[in-house]
């Protein structure tokens, strides 16, 4: 697929998703099938988001993901450990128990130790579309040795 045809397609697929609802702020470059995403999305999940949109395209070879997180209408810090701690609670397939959350001018950190992969996974995943989130780290620890439940 030619370079132009693969930039209009993950313009399209962009503009088509529910996930990015300013397609207009992402500029998109391609040079023998590596592709360059460029400007300004409102939240950690969205810059993710257009990324995997931008793989998804047949004959992408690899994506530079440049897109700012633009936090400008940021929910306080404790707004957003408290909605994350509420999801990660409501989600049964969380050891929410062993997981907290510390957040930092945006940043969301998570931390605990869990006794399988997939725990931190999931973890991962539920708080991936907050709003208001301008990365996510992850120090949640596996740890299976010892470990009840």
């Amino acid at each position: 697929m030619s370079n132009v045809k693969m930039v209009e397609e993950i313009r399209a697929k962009l503009e088509g998703d529910s996930r990015i609802p300013h397609p207009a702020e992402i500029a998109v470059s391609a040079r023998a099938g590596d592709i360059t995403l460029r400007g300004s999305v409102g939240g950690f999940g969205q810059r993710h988001a257009a990324a995997e949109i931008a793989r998804s395209v047949r004959g992408v070879r690899a994506v530079e993901n440049e897109l700012q997180v633009d936090l400008r209408d940021r929910f306080a810090d404790n707004t957003i450990r408290g909605v994350a701690l509420q999801i990660l609670m409501s989600d049964p397939d969380v050891p929410a128990d062993r997981i907290d959350i510390h957040v930092a001018a945006g940043w969301l950190t998570l931390k605990g130790e869990v006794k399988h992969q997939y725990d931190s996974d999931v973890a991962f995943d539920d708080v991936l579309g907050l709003p208001g989130v301008g990365g996510i780290t992850n120090e949640i620890k596996v740890i299976t040795a010892g470990m009840d439940g």
